[in-house]
């Protein structure tokens, strides 16, 4: 398959099967056998097509004879990835990007289509030079969601919790690229240590200032691929999830649960905080996933974490009283838009019915935890009846916990007024993935 070919099938699959566009994208890249030119040329259009799509919906739609007719999707995802390279990539020539597209149409059986696909992009392209684009729309809120690809419920949403400013900076980073992280394994290395032999790999690690053990690092490659990560010297873990482990406040010789671990990154970090000393039990609902937290704890060496598959509402099987429990539930991932821009087209009804499930897993976690325990509840969301609101109700609720407030490191900053015991992290503040942390101790 070509380049276009393969971006196209990795569209699609996120559309039909609401996969998650990273574990799409690295499937059809490693069964392509497309040379590192073409394989970027299938990032740029596979992510800018997924991070644009409203946008670049109403650039097409004006040329559209009935614009409210149904739509061949393979057909209208050839049109998106076409108005993508004649609007965002100059170096592909106007009338290269109209011809591969009609190619392409003709490549995936819509050979009946190629006369439309040509005709309306030849109009889009006689208008471009006059036409404003992206395209004007009289209400500010939908300006604003054509301009940034973002539905209006959420612009709504978060203008309302955040306020404009922060909306409009959270919108222009969502079109970043995030930073890589990874955590040190202290129990096998220390951090000059590991900048040294990541640098022997080509691979530039520098210090995140805020946080111990916490690397930054670019020019990867393929990083799981190289001795360093092999040998089980590091994992990768946004800055985000660190702190959430840190804040956690785990001791050597305490049990910890965590509660929804997969794929374990937290449970690693802090068992490493815990200098091996104690016993992290690590849980999740599905078997394939409890055992990605298996496979990356052997590789780092971690022999106090132990995985098992646990149903967070509704297993009955007892436990011994935890002394720190985390909490960090399925949510709607409104925090790591750069990520996984399909993210941004969820239902709002889909979103909706998500509080209510984390606090029923908030709820019967907290009865796991011992009097004068800590348990941490987090998302990586950015939506209040997801985040505050959870935590303000379990409170009010239950009043043998009481709220703890969180002891930041140094050089986190907030963005947003909010009670101490409560933190929502945002990319443009800290360059971290949006988060939300609270914390909430056990009364004796």
């Amino acid at each position: 398959m070509s380049a276009r070919e393969t971006a196209l099938a990795a569209l699609l699959r996120v559309d039909e099967n609401e996969g998650y566009s990273n574990l799409v994208l690295d499937k059809a890249l490693r069964d392509s056998s497309l040379d590192d030119r073409d394989r970027a040329l299938v990032t740029a259009l596979f992510y800018g097509v997924l991070e644009r799509r409203i946008t670049l919906d109403a650039a097409l739609e004006p040329y559209l004879a009935r614009r409210k007719e149904k739509r061949d999707p393979v057909v209208w995802e050839i049109l998106r990835m076409a108005a993508y390279q004649i609007y965002y990539m100059d170096k592909i020539p106007d009338s290269a990007a109209v011809n591969e597209a009609v190619t392409l149409a003709k490549a995936a059986g819509k050979g009946k289509a190629a006369g439309f696909v040509n005709g309306l992009l030849r109009s889009l392209l006689r208008q471009k030079g006059t036409a404003v684009f992206p395209p004007q729309r009289q209400n500010r809120l939908q300006q604003l969601s054509v301009r940034n690809s973002c539905p209006v419920w959420m612009l709504q949403m978060w203008e309302s919790t955040y306020g404009e400013q922060v909306t409009r900076e959270l919108l222009e980073v969502s079109f970043c690229r995030p930073p890589l992280f990874a955590r040190v394994n202290s129990l096998r290395t220390t951090k000059e240590e590991l900048i040294r032999l990541l640098a022997e790999e080509g691979v530039q690690a520098v210090s995140v200032p805020f946080l111990p053990n916490a690397l930054e690092l670019t020019n990867t490659g393929a990083v799981a691929q190289g001795t360093c990560f092999q040998n089980g010297l590091f994992h990768i873990q946004d800055t985000s999830s660190q702190l959430c482990s840190l804040l956690l406040g785990a001791k050597p010789g305490e049990t910890v649960y965590d509660v929804c671990a997969a794929p374990g990154g937290k449970a690693f970090t802090v068992a490493e905080q815990m200098q091996e000393l104690g016993h992290i039990l690590a849980f999740d609902l599905y078997k394939g996933k409890v055992g990605l937290i298996r496979k990356g704890a052997e590789r780092l060496g971690l022999s106090c974490v132990t995985a098992a598959v646990r149903d967070a509402l509704r297993d009955e099987k007892p436990l011994p009283p935890a002394d720190r429990i985390l909490c960090d539930v399925p949510c709607s991932g409104l925090g790591i838009l750069r990520r996984k821009p399909e993210i941004r087209y969820k239902s709002r009804e889909a979103i909706d019915s998500l509080p209510d499930l984390q606090y029923r897993i908030l709820c019967r976690s907290s009865a796991l935890l011992r009097p004068g325990g800590t348990m941490i509840y987090s998302t990586c969301t950015l939506n209040p009846a997801e985040n505050g609101e959870n935590a303000r109700r379990f409170l009010r609720e239950h009043k043998d916990f009481a709220a703890l407030p969180l002891n930041l490191p140094a050089g986190v900053r907030r963005t947003v007024s909010e009670p101490d015991y409560q933190l929502t992290l945002f990319p443009q503040t800290n360059r971290t993935d949006g988060f939300f942390i609270s914390a909430f101790r056990k009364e004796e």
